[in-house]
């Protein structure tokens, strides 16, 4: 298992289109892979679950990936988080 800390710094923080390509491109691993936010842990492959974190810009996350590609699974999701859920700002 990997974690690392985060923060969310897309303008719109962790909305709809961003949670839907969260867990697209979560669910293209078999590993688990959770993000943690104010104490509540959720599974990144649930676009629903990602949503109830109510993550806006500046909200600091943790992401866990646990699995035989746990750590293809950190790079992308990280890469992504980090590039602003490839949206321009």
């Amino acid at each position: 298992m990997i974690t690392t800390e985060l923060t969310i710094i897309n303008k719109l923080g962790l909305h709809a289109r961003a949670a839907a390509k969260l867990a697209s491109t979560a669910n293209r691993f078999a590993s688990d892979i959770k993000l943690t936010s104010n104490g509540k842990t959720v599974d990144c492959k649930s676009v629903m679950a990602l949503m109830l974190l109510a993550a806006a810009k500046g909200t600091d996350i943790k992401l866990e990936c646990n699995g035989s590609d746990e750590e293809l699974a950190m790079t992308e999701v990280t890469g992504l988080i980090n590039n602003r859920f490839d949206e321009d700002e």
